[in-house]
């Protein structure tokens, strides 16, 4: 469906028209109508589906009508971390560009110039607001900000919010909302956790739902059946027989990854960490040395997966297996986004996380190809996942073999 289909003003059409937006992606299709009519949402959509202009669109097509209040607080749009607020911020001001719409983004890790400047423009009463719930319940304690005639109250990947404690403020900031208030919800995925806050602040939604995609097919695949004690020397070698250049490498534990960035440091790579336990400034320094060239490798935690684009990743790196397969998904997705729209993901898999790569698996429709290993590091797991569910027993081993049943390189 084109975007001149969606009963959007024509302000709005001449700004998309001057982004080159022609055609809604599924979820702008499903949703945009239904936030038009004035109705909740909750919708289910992964990063990457258009989901911003999903709800940004229909917001500042209303909001352009003019029958607000001025002065006031008319839209919050709440966003887990500082990049993704930034990020939204930067579409709202494309989108807005024929419009006339105040957006002040909101959020932690400034300086006291930066809060100042916060501070006034939730005074003066923006339309938009993008925060993040900590800043944002800061300012509210502080009676520095007035939600009382907000129209819209968004919360963008709900299940990441939720996942980073959010949950309490999110309640506290949705009780200073005014009863009439629309509220729409994204998240990528649909626990009983994010059940629980929809039957507490939507009304009556209409429930969207985008299948989660696969990834794309210019996405070489592999990974290493082995032991845990094994993945680092199979990582350094790989290293060492070629540079590694634009590599990200995922943990799902800080504290592996501070452990594994500081041994990668010692083997004299070019390597920097990027975790929940960084200032706001150590994280925005570690992305920008990343994305100049400063630094050939990243190591992080999934803080990174979701919500913030990178282009010209060469490799992603699975040092161990994500919680899910839609945070697999996330991972690998932040490489073949360059010009040349190729990339190659490397999972490594330890004995006890072959059910979970099992899931993985099944979720894709698709084996994985099992590199071969050198007899050099020694025996290896033979890939069993059944064996290695819990109350069932070890493993099988093999001395010297290749891991897994595949025998040659699938053509992808």
């Amino acid at each position: 469906m084109r975007f001149d289909e969606l009963q959007l003003e024509d302000a709005i059409l001449d700004g998309l028209d001057a982004m080159n937006f022609v055609e809604a992606t599924p979820v702008q299709e499903k949703t945009i109508p239904v936030i038009l009519e004035g109705k909740d949402v909750i919708a289910c959509a992964q990063t990457g589906t258009g989901k911003t202009a999903a709800y940004v669109l229909p917001i500042i097509n209303e909001l352009s009508k003019g029958g607000y209040p001025e002065n006031a607080v008319n839209a919050v749009i709440m966003a887990p971390t500082r990049e993704l607020a930034q990020q939204i911020d930067q579409q709202i001001e494309g989108f807005s560009y024929f419009v006339s719409i105040s957006a002040v983004a909101i959020y932690g890790g400034t300086d006291g110039t930066a809060w100042e400047q916060q501070r006034r423009g939730l005074e003066m009463g923006a339309d938009l607001v993008i925060a993040t719930p900590g800043r944002l319940l800061s300012y509210i304690k502080l009676d520095a900000v007035d939600l009382s005639q907000v129209s819209y109250f968004v919360l963008d990947e709900a299940d990441r919010m939720l996942d980073m404690g959010f949950y309490d403020d999110i309640m506290q900031i949705y009780k200073q909302l005014p009863s009439t208030c629309q509220t729409i919800m994204f998240s990528a995925t649909m626990p009983p956790k994010i059940r629980t806050l929809a039957s507490n602040i939507l009304k009556n939604p209409v429930e969207v739902e985008i299948a989660i995609s696969r990834p794309p097919e210019s996405i070489m695949q592999t990974a290493y059946i082995c032991y845990d004690a094994q993945k680092l020397k199979i990582l350094e070698d790989l290293f060492a027989a070629s540079r590694p250049q634009r590599v990200i490498i995922f943990s799902s534990s800080k504290l592996k990854v501070k452990e594994l960035a500081k041994t990668l440091q010692r083997l004299k790579f070019n390597v920097a960490a990027m975790h929940s336990d960084l200032e706001q400034s150590q994280r925005e320094e570690v992305m920008r040395d990343f994305k100049n060239g400063k630094i050939d490798i990243l190591v992080a935690t999934d803080v990174v997966a979701r919500g913030i684009d990178i282009n010209d990743i060469r490799l992603v790196v699975n040092f161990d297996i994500p919680h899910d397969p839609e945070d697999y998904v996330h991972r690998i997705g932040r490489t073949a986004r360059g010009t040349n729209g190729e990339g190659l993901a490397i999972t490594f898999v330890g004995p006890e996380e072959q059910p979970a790569f099992s899931r993985i698996e099944k979720f894709l429709g698709k084996q994985v190809y099992k590199i071969p290993i050198d007899p050099q590091y020694g025996q290896i797991p033979a890939y069993d996942p059944a064996s290695h569910k819990k109350g069932s027993g070890k493993g099988r081993k093999s001395s010297g073999k290749s891991a897994g049943s595949s025998r040659s390189r699938k053509k992808k």
